[in-house]
Formats: structure tokens, C-alpha cells, sequence
């Protein structure tokens, strides 16, 4: 692997929750009314310092779309998707956008990143303070150290 460059942004911008790293400039958000299956979502025109996975064909609450996952360059984090192609021509402005999962990013100069963790049950929980949060660590046999 080469070295890894970082594009930064001049500008208010939205950072990778996990590693800090810009993603967005604020001027490029579009709308803030997205829901996705993680809940809220934003929809921008570009954002920097992604990788793109493989294209694939995904059912999404508006239809049948082409998109590509992205994630951070940096710490390769999951934070949304890019809409590669749309197959409803009413969806068609959404091609080559953006979808950020707004509990993956935040706002540069956000005192708090709003953590999530993933409940016994396999579903998201909202974690009100960072402090509490406990890493365990398990041996490849699935007892805790």
C-alpha cells in the first residue's frame, strides 16, 4: 500500500466520526432529510477522502438503485453509499450524490460525537455519554480476556 494523502478542506466541514477526518464541506450538504435502515442520513454533492466497494443493485425505500458503499480512506470505516445510477427516472438527480449516515459523521466543532452501540440483540443503541463506553476483547475461541 502507497502513501495515503489526505485531502483538506477549506471550509466548515463534516468529519469522519471514528477518525476525525474531513469528508464534506457543510456548503456541499443538499438535504438533511434522509432516512436510510441506520436511521438519519444526509445527502451531499461530493465528499473527499472516501474509498468506493464494488457496484452493486440495492432495493432502497424510493426503488431500485446502482450504488456503491464508501468508506473512510483513513480508518476504512462504513459511512454510507454513493447513487451510481438510478432506476426510476424521478430519482434520476440522485445519480453520482451521496449519502452520508449522519450517526457516522459529524459536524466540525461538534463537542460530542453521537456513539452507537450494538446491543446484545444486534441493534443500535444510542450511547447519551462517551465515557461509558467499555471495550472487551476476545480471544479467537470467544471468551473474553
Amino acid at each position: 500500500m502507497g502513501r495515503l494523502f489526505v485531502v483538506e478542506l477549506v471550509g466548515k466541514a463534516y468529519l469522519c466520526g471514528f477518525c476525525k477526518t474531513p469528508v464534506a464541506l457543510t456548503d456541499d450538504l443538499l438535504y438533511k432529510s434522509f432516512v436510510c435502515d441506520e436511521g438519519k442520513a444526509f445527502f451531499f454533492r461530493n465528499v473527499v477522502n472516501i474509498t468506493f466497494e464494488a457496484e452493486e443493485e440495492r432495493r432502497l425505500t424510493t426503488g431500485m438503485h446502482t450504488v456503491q458503499d464508501i468508506c473512510c480512506s483513513c480508518c476504512v470505516q462504513s459511512l454510507g453509499w454513493k447513487y451510481v445510477a438510478a432506476h426510476n427516472n424521478n430519482q434520476k438527480y440522485k445519480e453520482g450524490k451521496f449519502i452520508l449516515i449522519r450517526s457516522k459523521i459529524m459536524e466540525e466543532g461538534e463537542q460530542d460525537f453521537e456513539a452507537h452501540a450494538i446491543s446484545s440483540n444486534g441493534e443500535s443503541e444510542e450511547v447519551a455519554d462517551n465515557s461509558s463506553l467499555e471495550v472487551h476483547l476476545s480471544s479467537s475461541d470467544g471468551e473474553n480476556a
